[in-house]
């Protein structure tokens, strides 16, 4: 379905991200996956010959024009373009200063905004196009004990909406994924976090995430790879400007 595409995939090397990268090249695109460490890509990449691991840092300006234009004079234009990195973390408001304040929004926010403009750059001299950008269900609605991580996801959406609007009648479409909690590393991280400040068991701690999915349970990461690659068919042409929620019946 995707043969001759190339994709792009940040935070390509674990998680949603690496479901994502892999289930595109498995359709016969060339994936550029990117994220800060060098390890888990190459890791990633070993797993198949269409996936090419770019060590970049979505904070990083340079970083993200050099390395995409790097991708693009290696691979083609990019056309399909996936804004995955992000970090999640919970803090009370009044706990919040601007050092964690700015570092979620660099990461989570400016980290998509400048992937999508550098992606763009190329993707815009093609015929067809997609962007794919991996919000939250925290972008839909608040996020109790998370409001950082949930401004940045809603701000996520708007940055999203608004250029469905502006390529409307354009051959590129602009959407973003919802997930609830998924089964990654960071549910792992997470559960260590809360272990360490409650007392809890693991057992426990790992509840406190997977009762909130209204089908109790953690969703695979290849449950959101598949619906990024519904937004490739031919036939989701008419999908643009969605917040795709993918959060197990929560309404």
């Amino acid at each position: 379905m995707l043969e001759g595409k190339h994709a792009l995939v940040t935070g390509g090397g674990t998680g949603i991200g690496l479901a994502i990268a892999q289930s595109l090249a498995a359709q016969g695109a060339v994936v550029t996956i990117t994220g800060r460490r060098a390890g888990p890509l190459e890791d990633a990449a070993a797993s198949s010959a269409s996936l090419f691991p770019a060590v970049m840092d979505v904070t990083d300006e340079q970083a993200v024009c050099e390395t995409i234009d790097t991708a693009v004079q290696a691979r083609g234009p990019i056309q399909i373009c996936v804004p995955n990195a992000g970090i999640a973390e919970g803090r009370a408001l009044l706990k919040t200063d601007m050092q964690f304040w700015r570092q979620m929004m660099a990461t989570n926010l400016d980290g998509a905004f400048l992937t999508i403009r550098e992606s763009l750059r190329s993707m815009t001299q093609t015929d067809w196009g997609r962007v794919i950008a991996v919000s939250s269900i925290a972008g839909l609605k608040g996020l109790k004990g998370a409001p950082t991580y949930s401004a940045s996801k809603h701000a996520m959406l708007g940055l999203i909406r608004a250029l469905a609007a502006d390529y409307a009648t354009k051959p590129y479409t602009f959407n973003a994924l919802c997930p609830a909690y998924v089964d990654t590393d960071i549910i792992t991280r997470n559960t260590t976090s809360i272990m360490q400040r409650t007392g809890m068991a693991e057992t426990e701690a790992r509840a406190l995430m997977t009762d909130l999915n209204p089908h109790g349970r953690l969703i695979a990461p290849d449950e959101v790879a598949q619906a990024a690659l519904w937004l490739c068919h031919a036939q989701s042409s008419s999908v643009n400007g969605q917040a795709i929620q993918i959060a197990g019946g929560e309404v």
